[in-house]
């Protein structure tokens, strides 16, 4: 064969050459293979070619034309080169010109041609041969070690039992070629250990474990690819010995930590049951969260109640009978309050607090509708026959002792006792209503709410309605003149005895006890009322399987979960989750407790299944800093304060909220300062000093202040509250609506406001911002004939230098005549302008003008105490007067601000223009604004 190559390499290279000299010089193409298959080993750079890479030119033997000058590669990102080894022969070698890595890339392909030396020396009228394809493998080295997938293994066993596979360890090799890159064998390293492997590496005991004589193992185990290659690194088994299976929930921690603004958090996440091989036809898990001891049995929103009636779309007009003490509340003053309860107002009886409630708090107007709401937990009355307990009693004041209506606890049944009037009906009608509950005596807070719509009375306990078991009917009270007393937490009697006296105290805990009357109460705003914020819940409902059945009780604190198939029922159990939706949840511990019932095939129950006792740890929240800020110093004109809308002292007033966090051991917060967006629920406007005297000043804020906000206000001589859970920005929006009135400010000279906010019923309190306003009054005007030349205590005159020579230059003689004549002349013209440019002014503002309601026009001159000084330098130009009175078609008003007027050089500024935000504004150049408040001129 080879002979036959090197005589047909002769034959070719004489015919080429007879062919050249016959003709054109390099009339051929070079040739080469049509294709190629080559092999590099890994990073090597020799290329094995099949067959050799030569090119043949039928040019040859003559110079240049019949020689090979290069071999060229087209690809992209081909790491190869070709050389020329002989150009005259045309023999080539390929090989790599960079790192040719098989984990990398395993095989390339590129295109190859050959290039002739052209008919001379330059290369001139080179050609190029067609193109081949070169096919290139690389061939793998055994360079990687196996690696394991972990880092160490875990697994148990029970005593006694053998195993075909106690676990499965899993080795990998980085290598490309499958006889480098697949694992092999495994092998325990370790002497003398009752264990074996695979080759695939299943582990596995070769003798019955005791839990007894060794309760774990470590063991260590190795690897090899299959060019027997070990493992870099050999890896640590641990198996642990369990003792004879016990059937029970397993893969719980008994802690759980919540943190606050998380959401929903799995409490169960690896939770399974154990039972141990056992047959079973159904699982009944029960969870149950115990919150008895947080707030009123839940986690609830500890607003006041008036804030809660307005956040859950109540209807105004409900009488609070148990609100915080205060200077219009002092009636709860004596009582004893539970105050541990994270801002929550509780009151607390122990048979000896009673209070009576002022008369103009009662509510006079009960109709045949009205509700009586509270909270309450109470428990079993002591003794063998219990006496009444009262909540809330109306009787009479003297004299008698007549039950109007009342509610109280009898022996564990809670009664409403409602005696009409002769007239309003005259005959038998229904007076006691009973109710007999679990709920009332067993030591739980529970919401109770009692519609009457007469003759029907229906009872809500936690938003479900119950209807009385008895009701007892009697005849109307007679009408009379006696006044009636209402109590809460007992009865008075006024009459009958010796020495007026409560009766029939009350035993347990009260809480928002409200009377609304005129309407009764919807289901809707009672759901919404008693709705715990923290619950349990079920991630992925639509992953559960088909055959679990679950159900919540209405608080969401008790889950029951029920299925036929055991990973059906541990899928479900690792999906129930605790929700707390409140942003500043009550922190501390909730208590979980998980009960099992399994049932067997055609028993009720066959395992006992102890019962899982856990604690949801809610971590303490961020507690926000709420700032109020805004100018502290403000002055103004006492002619403003009598003015009909009066001044906006808060017009400046910003609220903000931020927090100081930490890092939270689950990341989720990174440490800073962080603005807090978060609701409020009341701020007090209050004075300092003197209280209002409503004969001569008001603070008030307008209803339509109010409107499309969950916000209310009441006032006092003390100052003005606004309440209600809503956000920052609309209590920021209230504040600068609050108007300050003060039609007879004589002897004022300035007051001092304090505004405080408060989140969840005064937990979290705002800084105390302290308001000065300083008010400046006018001097006593000096009568003149002409208002226009008395001068303004709030405008200043402005001589220029001009005018003051020539008054100092003519001073000691007579003027002129000419210039009297001239001095005549411009007082005349600028007389005129002024007038006609008042005129305009004053017709163009009442045509476009329009009082805000939100914002009135300040008076900043008072024309009927004060006048204006103009001086007028006789000198001066009369064009620009004139100018000055075109300009004057301009306006600029900013109501936040004093105006100023500046009229051809003649400056009038209020001198009450004091504060910081203020004094940049001097200079500005506006028009002088006459409106209905300027008086007549």
């Amino acid at each position: 064969m080879q002979h036959r190559g090197i005589s047909f390499l002769l034959l070719w290279l004489v015919w080429g050459h007879s062919c050249a000299t016959a003709g054109k010089v390099n009339k051929h193409k070079p040739w080469i293979e049509t294709s190629y298959h080559g092999v590099i080993t890994e990073n090597m750079d020799t290329v094995l070619l099949d067959p050799p890479l030569v090119a043949l030119d039928k040019d040859a033997p003559v110079p240049y034309a019949g020689e090979i000058c290069a071999f060229k590669i087209y690809g992209q990102d081909a790491p190869f080169e070709a050389v020329v080894l002989n150009r005259t022969s045309g023999e080539g070698v390929l090989r790599a010109s960079g790192q040719v890595d098989c984990e990398l890339q395993k095989e390339y392909t590129f295109i190859i041609q050959a290039y002739d030396c052209g008919a001379g020396p330059d290369g001139a009228e080179w050609k190029k041969s067609h193109k081949a394809v070169v096919h290139i493998q690389v061939d793998d080295v055994n360079e990687f070690s196996p690696t394991f997938r972990e880092q160490q293994y875990k697994a148990s066993v029970t005593e006694g039992k053998i195993y075909d596979s106690i676990l499965q360890v899993e080795a990998w090799d980085q290598d490309c070629s499958p006889q480098y890159s697949q694992i092999c064998n495994y092998e325990i390293v370790t002497a003398g250990t009752p264990f074996a492997i695979d080759r695939n590496g299943n582990i596995r005991n070769t003798e019955r474990l005791s839990y007894e004589k060794q309760q774990s193992y470590k063991i260590m185990v190795t690897a090899f690819d299959c060019g027997q290659k070990r493992a870099s690194e050999d890896v640590a088994v641990h198996i642990d010995v369990k003792p004879v299976c016990k059937p029970g929930w397993q893969g719980w921690t008994r802690r759980v930590d919540y943190e606050p603004g998380t959401g929903s958090r799995q409490l169960f996440p690896k939770m399974h049951l154990e039972m141990c091989g056992g047959p079973l036809s159904g699982v009944k898990a029960m969870v149950e969260l115990q919150t008895n001891h947080i707030g009123k049995g839940c986690d609830r929103e500890t607003y006041s109640e008036k804030s809660l009636q307005k956040l859950c779309g109540a209807a105004s007009g409900s009488t609070d009978i148990l609100p915080t003490p205060g200077p219009s509340s002092n009636w709860t003053a004596s009582l004893l309050t539970d105050s541990g309860r994270d801002s929550d107002l509780i009151y607390r009886f122990d048979g000896r607090q009673a209070a009576n409630i002022p008369g103009h708090v009662v509510p006079q107007n009960l109709t045949d509708q009205f509700t009586i709401a509270t909270w309450m937990k109470h428990g079993p009355s002591p003794g063998l026959r219990a006496e009444k307990e009262t909540l809330l009693c109306n009787s009479d004041k003297t004299e008698m002792n007549r039950h109007h209506y009342s509610l109280y606890v009898h022996n564990c049944r809670l009664v409403f006792l409602l005696r009409r009037d002769f007239s309003q009906v005259d005959t038998f009608r229904p007076a006691e209503f009973h109710w007999k509950l679990e709920q009332i005596c067993d030591k739980e807070w529970h919401y109770y709410v009692i519609n009457v719509e007469f003759p029907a009375v229906t009872l809500f306990v936690d938003g479900v309605t119950f209807e009385p078991y008895l009701v007892t009917d009697d005849w109307p009270i007679h009408a009379s003149n006696i006044d009636t007393q209402l109590t809460v937490g007992a009865c008075w009697q006024g009459g009958e005895v010796a020495t007026p006296r409560f009766t029939q105290y009350f035993h347990g805990s009260l809480s928002g006890l409200t009377i609304r009357p005129g309407r009764i109460e919807t289901q809707k705003v009672i759901s919404c009322l008693q709705a715990c914020k923290e619950g349990l819940d079920i991630n992925s409902l639509e992953s559960l399987a088909k055959d679990i059945k679950f159900h919540f009780n209405p608080a969401q604190s008790v889950l029951v979960v029920e299925g036929e198939d055991l990973d059906s029922i541990n899928s479900a159990m690792t999906k129930v989750s605790y929700i707390n939706s409140r942003q500043f949840p009550t922190p501390g511990i909730r208590k979980l407790r998980i009960t099992t019932t399994v049932q067997c095939f055609g028993e009720d129950s066959c395992l006992s299944i102890p019962d899982v006792k856990a604690v949801v740890m809610v971590m303490p929240p961020s507690e926000p800093r709420i700032t109020i800020s805004g100018s502290k110093r403000l002055v103004r004109p006492a002619s403003d304060l009598r003015s009909p809308l009066g001044v906006a002292p808060f017009k400046e007033v910003h609220i903000t909220s931020t927090v100081i966090r930490g890092d939270s051991p689950s990341g989720m917060h990174r440490p800073g300062v962080t603005e807090l967006m978060h609701n409020l629920d009341y701020c007090d406007v209050l004075l300092i000093g003197d209280e209002l005297n409503p004969e001569r000043e008001s603070l008030e804020i307008h209803h339509s202040a109010l409107l499309g906000k969950h916000l209310d206000a009441t006032n006092s001589t003390s100052g003005l509250s606004i309440y209600g859970v809503d956000s920052m920005a609309h209590y920021e929006q209230a504040l600068r609506q609050i108007r300050y009135r003060n039609w007879r400010p004589a002897t004022l000279t300035e007051r001092k406001f304090r505004v405080t906010c408060s989140e969840l019923n005064g937990r979290y309190i705002s800084n105390e911002f302290i308001l000065e306003m300083s008010l400046l009054h006018h001097s006593a005007p000096v009568e003149h004939a002409n208002h226009m030349a008395a001068p303004s205590q709030f405008m200043r005159p402005v001589h220029h230098p001009l005018m003051i020579h020539s008054f100092n230059s003519h001073m000691s003689g007579p003027a002129p005549p000419a210039a009297t004549v001239v001095i005549v002349v411009c007082i005349a013209a600028l007389v005129v302008i002024v007038v006609i440019g008042v005129y305009r002014i004053h017709a163009t503002h009442q045509e476009g003008s329009r009082e805000d309601e939100d914002e009135p026009k300040d008076c900043e001159m008072d024309w009927d105490n004060s006048g204006l000084t103009i001086i007028v330098n006789p000198m001066e130009n009369i064009s620009g007067a004139q100018a000055v009175a075109e300009g004057e078609n301009e306006e600029y008003s900013d109501e936040d601000e004093e105006e100023e007027v500046q009229v051809a050089g003649l400056t009038s500024t209020d001198s009450d223009n004091t504060d910081e935000d203020e004094k940049e504004e001097t200079s500005r150049v506006t028009k002088l604004k006459w409106d209905s408040c300027s008086g007549t001129y």
